[in-house]
């Protein structure tokens, strides 16, 4: 994993807010990157609590550096918003755009706070305060949602507001042993340095579509290929309980955990557990025929983390070997390293708290990445250039 260390703000770090915070995991990405984060919204009161416990208490009366807007994004208006801001981010909800719902896509009740984010950007334009740069993130769904139509609407609307539009994919695993792949929208207004050759690590054929759309202000920008996905590591990752620690199953549910088993996944774990060395793999409850069952992953990477509101979406945590087999729920500690945010503080946090925060953020050290080489130099390009953005009556 990346030996990544905070970057402390300074008076001349680049100004940042950011919607949808959550638990704050964009904020300590950015910051790793020497972004200052000024304001931050979320709805979840829950989350609020981690937040506050990470970073300080914040409200939006005290007169602190930092402000934390806890309400609905519909409220949120210009008037809330630091002055200079050099950076807009908004990891608006997945949820009606993942391949695992229903797909409303940006006319749903949630994933449609898109455009209560882009709202307040249209204010900020109103007053010639918008950032030079915004950044978007969501499941790599929204490439498909509406057969393309969701993604070319959040360009276009970029557009309107005058930033010429990047659209890249990151998978977490690139950093952490977890397969997480998402989708980075990057909006400039200085067209930055296009790339030149292969840049197919971070956009892939299927997301040809949104650039050869003709009515789009796409561009690529020039990136450097990102560390080469991890194939290991989650067993290192994992933590060490005891054998006799109260989290694991009993000898009753750890065996209707392997009678679920596929004939496959059982000469699996069969395979493993006659092994002298002990690994540890996830697992995740999936239904198949009508029928729940298990099923364990083959490789030593976790699945992708998601918020546990629900126990078919938690993940267990499968330690076999040397003639043993044990199983348990994967805990908060667990998704704090697998979101690479091992310093965030969770001591005392109920782990269900925990999954909830983690389950639905965003992987630090692909934030700090996106930060450095992409972010921080468009903020610079930007600020040599003097800030003269077209108003939004100009370009709307």
């Amino acid at each position: 994993m990346p030996d990544l260390k905070l970057v402390s703000s300074e008076a001349n770090s680049p100004r940042v807010a950011e919607f949808f915070a959550g638990i704050g995991l964009v904020r300590m990405g950015l910051e790793r990157a020497g972004f200052d984060v000024l304001w931050s919204n979320d709805i979840e009161p829950d989350k609020r609590d981690l937040y506050a416990k990470q970073f300080g208490p914040s409200d939006a009366t005290a007169n602190r550096s930092h402000t934390f807007d806890l309400g609905d994004v519909g409220e949120v208006t210009a008037a809330n918003m630091p002055e200079d801001l050099a950076l807009a981010w908004a990891s608006f909800p997945c949820t009606d755009l993942s391949v695992a719902g229903a797909r409303a896509g940006l006319h749903g009740t949630e994933s449609g706070t898109f455009w209560e984010f882009t709202r307040v950007l249209r204010e900020l334009a109103a007053e010639d305060r918008l950032p030079a740069v915004v950044g978007l993130e969501n499941v790599v769904g929204l490439a498909t949602s509406h057969g393309g139509e969701d993604l070319a609407a959040i360009v276009r609307e970029l557009n309107v507001l005058g930033y010429s539009v990047d659209v890249l994919t990151l998978d977490a695993k690139r950093f952490v042993p977890q397969s997480r792949p998402r989708l980075f929208i990057v909006g400039s207004m200085e067209t930055p340095e296009l790339a030149v050759g292969d840049d197919s690590a971070l956009r892939p054929d299927w997301l040809n579509a949104v650039y050869a759309d003709p009515t789009l202000r796409m561009h690529r920008a020039a990136l450097p290929t990102p560390p080469l996905p991890l194939a290991s590591g989650f067993s290192d990752l994992a933590e060490r309980l005891p054998a006799d620690d109260a989290r694991w199953w009993d000898e009753a549910r750890t065996l209707a955990f392997e009678q679920s088993l596929s004939p496959v996944q059982r000469e699996r774990i069969e395979a493993l557990r006659a092994a002298p060395t002990t690994v540890r793999r996830t697992a995740y409850r999936r239904t198949r025929k009508g029928v729940p069952v298990w099923e364990v992953r083959a490789d030593d990477i976790a699945g992708c983390l998601r918020t546990a509101r629900g126990g078919s979406s938690k993940q267990a945590v499968v330690e076999v070997g040397g003639g043993s087999l044990q199983v348990r729920w994967m805990t908060g500690v667990e998704y704090a390293r697998l979101q690479g945010a091992d310093d965030y503080d969770i001591a005392g946090v109920r782990d269900s708290k925990v999954l909830f925060g983690f389950g639905d953020a965003v992987c630090v050290p692909a934030v700090a990445w996106l930060g450095e080489h992409y972010l921080m130099p468009q903020v610079r390009a930007a600020s040599r250039a003097g800030n003269e953005w077209p108003r939004l009556a100009e370009v709307g």
